[in-house]
């Protein structure tokens, strides 16, 4: 019987222990795969993290660039007109010359302030269009009054 029963024995005992070898092989091939699944999608995420990054980036830099360059145009369209003229005052024996110089902001052909007057004494001799170009009320570093309209230079 025990010639029988011992080969039966055997055999099951060898393909349980194939079984179980198989079983740890499996094992330790699926942890390798989802180790080599777990780098892919670490770096697949990485990767897509940075073009999410680099498009965010590129996204900003074109925004900012349309907004500089729509301030640029509105800056571009704002113009100073300028007109001037000599006024004297005539008080019983003296005779007082002035120079009026008056001044507005306008955005196109749209006035964007009244006209801004000042008043700069002459002296006899001095050099009206010097002193024109070099009174003014708004600020030369913002707007420059040589860029204005040429009707208005004739018109001054």
């Amino acid at each position: 019987m025990l010639w029988i029963f011992l080969p039966g024995l055997v055999a099951i005992a060898s393909a349980l222990l194939a079984w179980f070898i198989m079983q740890s092989r499996m094992e330790v091939a699926l942890a390798q795969q989802r180790e080599q699944l777990a780098e892919s999608r670490g770096a697949l995420s990485a990767e897509k993290t940075a073009v999410r990054d680099s498009v965010e980036i590129a996204v900003r830099a074109a925004e900012e660039r349309a907004h500089r360059l729509a301030l640029d145009g509105f800056l571009g369209e704002l113009k100073v007109e300028q007109r001037h003229y000599t006024r004297e005052n005539k008080l019983l024996l003296h005779n007082r010359k002035c120079l009026v110089l008056q001044e507005r902001m306008c955005f196109r052909n749209l006035p964007l302030s009244d006209w801004i007057e000042h008043e700069i004494p002459l002296e006899d001799g001095a050099d009206l269009d010097r002193l024109v170009q070099d009174m003014t009320v708004f600020d030369k570093s913002v707007v420059s009054i040589a860029e204005r309209p040429r009707s208005l230079k004739a018109l001054a």
